[in-house]
Order: structure tokens, then sequence, then C-alpha cells
């Protein structure tokens, strides 16, 4: 039997490998093109963000100094860059939390309230996530100008529209106001799955119980979709906190900074030369991404 065994554990062993060397074939060349084009930049950029790599230094790499971190040290003493992170930050405050509420009401009302035109409401709402954003960025910077289309339907019930992107008040919440408006069909799609997951039989025994919409909506719809509003919340923070392409091409950062973003600002390092400085910035927008996603899912996920 022993024998046998062993005759027979030959040929799988032999059929596995050659397997596992047909699989790793295939994958080769999306494997090397992942470490070449993701890999290999993502570790060049962080020794990079540990030195003073400037452009100065591409035709003699060897001449870079190992500086430690007084890149990072460097940032945080730059007061531009200490308002881009309140910048972004604002950002994401006034963002994520109007987008996850306007998504949710969206999501009840075409699961529910809304029985005609559906796909039609649906398609609608999707679109924007699915239109190029330097596109929705140039049609949003002609409706919001002095004479645009928002002020002026304004100024037919008589209300005198604010100058939305030369205004250090008012054009981060015009961006931000953009950027909910493009992010809520994702939200929306995300958020009705979910509620077409929550058991019928659940919502009617409430009903049954007596309790009422709202009742049913807090006690019983929140607590069931919160794993996937923690999955949405994830996702979209993700795309607020490296705000960039609507403040590059609507207000190029300005006006005097008022939305200049931590992307914009290593943009700008990056453009000027200053390598391992962009660098150094890049990677506390990294850290601020994973400590966010972090701090969501210990607030969100769901406990046992």
């Amino acid at each position: 039997m022993t024998v046998a065994a062993d005759h027979t554990r030959g040929p799988v062993r032999s059929r596995r490998r050659r397997q596992a060397l047909i699989a790793w074939m295939f994958a080769l060349p999306f494997v090397l093109v992942f470490g070449a084009f993701m890999v290999v930049p993502l570790v060049s950029s962080f020794g990079m963000s540990f030195t003073d790599l400037s452009a100065k230094d591409i035709p003699n790499p060897l001449a870079v100094n190992f500086v430690g971190l007084d890149q990072y040290a460097q940032l945080f003493g730059d007061t531009r860059f200490l308002n881009a992170l309140k910048v972004t930050g604002l950002f994401v405050v006034m963002g994520i939390p109007t987008t996850v509420a306007f998504a949710l009401v969206l999501a009840l009302a075409l699961s529910s309230g809304i029985t005609k035109f559906r796909s039609a409401f649906r398609v609608g709402f999707y679109a924007p996530v699915v239109t190029s954003i330097v596109a929705v960025s140039v049609v949003w910077r002609y409706l919001l100008q002095d004479d645009g289309l928002v002020n002026t339907a304004l100024g037919w019930v008589g209300i005198d529209g604010p100058a939305w992107l030369s205004s250090t008040t008012w054009a981060l919440p015009a961006l931000t106001g953009m950027a909910v408006w493009r992010h809520v069909g994702t939200l929306m799609v995300i958020f009705i799955a979910g509620l077409q997951g929550i058991p019928d039989d659940v919502q009617e025994a409430a009903k049954v119980d007596g309790a009422g919409p709202f009742r049913r909506l807090w006690s019983i719809t929140l607590p069931l979709l919160k794993p996937t509003i923690l999955l949405g919340v994830v996702l979209i923070s993700v795309s607020f906190l490296q705000f960039f392409e609507e403040a590059f091409v609507m207000t190029q950062g300005g006006p005097l900074d008022s939305t200049r973003s931590v992307a914009y600002y290593t943009y700008e390092k990056f453009g000027i030369g200053q390598y391992g400085l962009a660098s150094a910035a890049s990677y506390v927008l990294f850290a601020a991404i994973a400590l966010f996603s972090l701090l969501q899912f210990r607030l969100l996920r769901s406990q046992d």
C-alpha cells in the first residue's frame, strides 16, 4: 500500500507543479507590469522622502544626501502645508457626511418610495460618477461664474449670488458641493444594494409590533445597513482625501490658498523639482488616509 501510495503521489505532485508553473506564466506579465509601475515607484518614493533629491540631482543621483526626517520636519514647519492639511480636512468633514446623508435619502426613496421611472432616476444620479472629472469641473466652473447659471437662477428669486470661485469664503464650499453631487451616485447604488439585503420579514415584524417608519429606519434599517455604510464611506473617503482635480481645474488652489489641498501641494512641489519634499507630503497624505480608514472601521464596524 505504501509503494502504491508513493507511486500515486508522484504524478499528483508533478501535475500540481505543472499547473502552478502554467498559472505563473499567465500571471507573470501582470506581475512584471505591477512591479515596474507600482511597487518600484512606491518603494522609490518612500526612500526619496528621506533624501534631499531635487531636479538638479537627476544627472547625478549618487550625490543625493540622506537627510532622515528633515523633509517631514520642513513640511510641518511650512504654513502653506499646514493650511493644505486644514483645507483637506474641511473638505472631508463637509463632504463625506453630506454625501452619505443625500445618498441614503435617495437610496431609501428609490427602494421604496419611488416606483415610476426608477431606473431613469438611478441612471441620472449615477451618470456623474462615470463622467470625466475634468469635464465635470469645466462645466461647473462655468456654472459657478459670477454671471453663470447658478447666480442667474438665484437672481430669479431675488438672491444676489456670491462670487463662488473667487471668494475665500465660498470657493471651498462650492467645490465641496460639486464633489457631493459627483459622489452621491456611488453611495446611492451601494446603499440600494444593502437595502435589498435586509430581510422583508424583519421589517414586517416591526410593522406588526406597531413601529412607525422612522422607528423602523432608526432601529432596524440603519443598524443592518452599518456594514454597507462603512464600505461606502471608506470608498469615498479615499477620493475626498485625495481631492485635486476640482481645485486644479476650477480655482488653481486659490483664492489665497483657500482650496489648495495636500494633493495639490504635493503636485506643486513635484512640479518645481523638490522631489524629496513632494514624496514626504505624499506619504503624509497616505498616513492620513490609513488613519482615517482605521477610525471609520472602529466607529462603524458591527458590534458582536
